[in-house]
């Protein structure tokens, strides 16, 4: 019968003790540099790994966490590189705590969370659920650590990551007002609008957008908000909308993908950008500088959201929570090739 290789093994081929082992293995303890990597050369030429459920039987932990993201629909979470981003972030923190990470999205209407208790999840990351969602009571029900990414909930109790949505898109608006357009087309994925003031996200830019018209003594004017999914295939669609509309010289999109979908459609409608229409995104993927032309966008830092919840997470669950229970991330406008001054357009609608 073959011996399995036990914690027991690695101390006594590394000559040192039980608690040593134990201590370079979860990263805890004081060790010295020499005898950790002495640890883990030992363990990795013997071949030995952690009993994970006896561990977890000693611990009271599964070191899982969940990310969990509502949505309306089953494609939501590959059509936008937006979560691509924020869960390598997570994963990037969730790894340094040597914590592993699940995904899932989940219909927050009929979602139990009855996998919270069966995976024995030490904690969960919520992305984007919005002020009356039912799937806010029922997570704190869980009595498990959470945080809330993009939620905007109005509870002090909660721990929340959220970005500077409404500075964000009144920069985007103020920069295209500042170029001279006057009918700014807006792309809000396809929530009703009167669904609006109940997803922060959303409901937080429609508001810079307006603060940025009102500034400038302009209307706000509800035709011009267009409703279509948040996917390049949604902004590819929104084009002929966009190009539809009477004297609307510019689009501010609330996600690169729709403006980047935008942007092409546009082009096959035989209109040129930012000739034609300026074009305004938000998140600034990786891709948005490379796309032809570049896309002007409201840059967040995607990764750092990640990281910056599942730190918050992560003191939660060592019972070492931040004091800061809502922490805002910043948001920038970054001027690129898609936008340009309105002369041009206008002359074309005049």
């Amino acid at each position: 019968m073959n011996h399995e290789i036990g914690i027991v093994d690695v101390a006594k081929a590394a000559g040192v003790s039980i608690a040593t082992v134990s201590n370079v293995i979860n990263g805890k303890g004081r060790v010295s540099g020499e005898t950790r990597r002495k640890v883990e050369r030992i363990i990795a030429e013997l071949g030995y790994t952690p009993n994970l459920p006896a561990r977890h039987l000693k611990t009271n932990r599964s070191d899982l966490i969940g990310v969990v993201v509502p949505t309306m629909q089953p494609g939501r979470l590959q059509d936008n590189p937006f979560y691509w981003d924020l869960l390598a972030g997570v994963e990037e923190g969730a790894r340094d705590g040597r914590y592993h990470v699940i995904l899932t999205g989940i219909d927050e209407e009929r979602e139990t969370l009855a996998f919270v208790k069966e995976r024995r999840l030490d904690g969960l990351i919520v992305v984007g659920a919005g002020e009356g969602s039912p799937l806010v009571p029922r997570v704190a029900a869980l009595g498990v650590p959470a945080v809330f990414i993009d939620s905007y909930l109005r509870s002090p109790e909660l721990n929340q990551v959220v970005l500077d949505d409404r500075s964000g898109a009144h920069a985007a608006t103020a920069h295209l007002i500042g170029l001279g357009h006057r009918r700014i087309a807006l792309l809000t994925g396809d929530m009703p609008p009167e669904q609006l003031p109940y997803f922060g996200v959303l409901y937080e830019r429609l508001l810079g957008y307006r603060d940025a018209l009102e500034e400038a003594g302009l209307p706000y004017e509800g035709d011009l908000l267009l409703r279509l999914p948040t996917s390049l295939e949604g902004g590819f669609e929104a084009a002929r909308h966009v190009a539809a509309l009477p004297d609307v010289t510019a689009a501010f999109a609330f996600s690169d993908v729709m403006a980047m979908g935008l942007v092409k459609g546009l082009r096959e409608q035989g209109k040129r950008v930012p000739h034609d229409y300026s074009v305004v995104g938000f998140d600034n993927l990786f891709v948005s500088e490379y796309t032809a032309p570049a896309l002007t966008t409201v840059s967040q830092d995607i990764l750092a959201k990640g990281r910056v919840a599942v730190r918050m997470l992560l003191g939660q669950i060592d019972g070492v929570g931040d004091p800061a229970r809502r922490i805002v991330l910043p948001a920038e406008l970054i001027v690129r090739e898609t936008t340009g001054p309105a002369g041009a357009a206008n002359a074309r609608n005049n």
